[in-house]
């Protein structure tokens, strides 16, 4: 799932970022608004986590939707 995509399914992937960081406020998820940079940023600030940590928890999360949301469009 590239950024384009991950932006504009922004709306239904958000309630998983949520669930998996669930520190995140609301104000924090619209300040996002499906932009990883602003994911990764978020995840450093709030978590605690290196650069590279919060690079890998987003990407790794992104292809987790990538995959969910690939099997879907194949049913």
């Amino acid at each position: 799932m590239n950024s384009d995509i991950f932006q504009g399914k922004w709306k239904q992937i958000r309630g998983e970022v949520r669930e998996t960081w669930g520190d995140l406020t609301d104000d924090e998820l619209e300040q996002i608004n499906g932009n990883l940079d602003k994911l990764v940023g978020k995840l450093q600030e709030k978590y605690g986590y290196t650069r590279e940590k919060a690079q890998r928890e987003a990407d790794s999360f992104r292809m987790k939707m990538e995959n969910k949301y690939r099997k879907s469009a194949d049913y």
